[in-house]
Order: structure tokens, then C-alpha cells, then sequence
């Protein structure tokens, strides 16, 4: 079986309240929306970005507008009044889910 980055198929953004990272997993064809959400669980985003999120991470599912949001506790350092790290936004953090590896069907 082949895999594929997420980068391919979908598209990104993050926002970020205190040490608590947003990032939203939207795919560029609608359709792939039941598949991604099969694909990119919860424990699979805190495994890839292990090294960033410390703490629980909970996928929000918007089937409305076919996309899902990850919250993800305590990810930004102590958030941007306390962080010394060059991204206190952790905007960039979404180009880095984007690098996950799935299997494709």
C-alpha cells in the first residue's frame, strides 16, 4: 500500500489561545472528507507532532463545512506572552501536520 502526505491532498491553518494550539485539517476535494477523518485520528496527530503537543489533543469534526479542528493542549511553550520560541503563534505548526504520512486508498 502507498502513502501520501496530507500536504497533497489538504489544506491548513492554526490559531492560538494561551499554551493551546487550533489546527484545521481541510482537504481540497470534499469528497476525501470521510477518509481523512479515518486517516488522521487524534492520537495519530499527537504521535506525528509529538514533539510539540505535551498535552491532550481533541479532533473537533465539521462535517458542514468538511473539515475538522484539532485542539491541541499545551503546544505553544506557555503561549505567547511566556514562549521563547521564535513561532509563539505556532503558525508554522500547520505546515508540519501537512508532512504526515497516510496510507492511501
Amino acid at each position: 500500500m502507498s502513502t501520501v502526505k496530507l500536504i497533497d491532498i489538504a489544506h491548513s491553518r492554526t490559531g492560538d489561545k494561551g499554551d493551546t494550539l487550533n489546527i484545521s485539517l481541510i482537504p481540497y476535494n470534499e469528497a476525501d472528507y470521510e477518509w481523512l477523518g479515518e486517516k488522521v485520528s487524534p492520537q495519530k496527530v499527537k504521535e506525528h507532532l509529538k514533539n510539540i503537543v505535551k498535552g491532550k489533543v481533541t479532533r473537533y469534526d465539521l462535517p458542514n463545512i468538511k473539515a475538522y479542528n484539532f485542539v491541541c493542549e499545551q503546544s505553544l511553550m506557555g503561549g505567547v506572552t511566556t514562549s521563547l520560541a521564535i513561532d509563539t503563534h505556532g503558525k508554522s505548526i500547520s505546515s508540519a501536520l501537512l508532512e504526515m504520512e497516510i496510507e492511501k486508498e
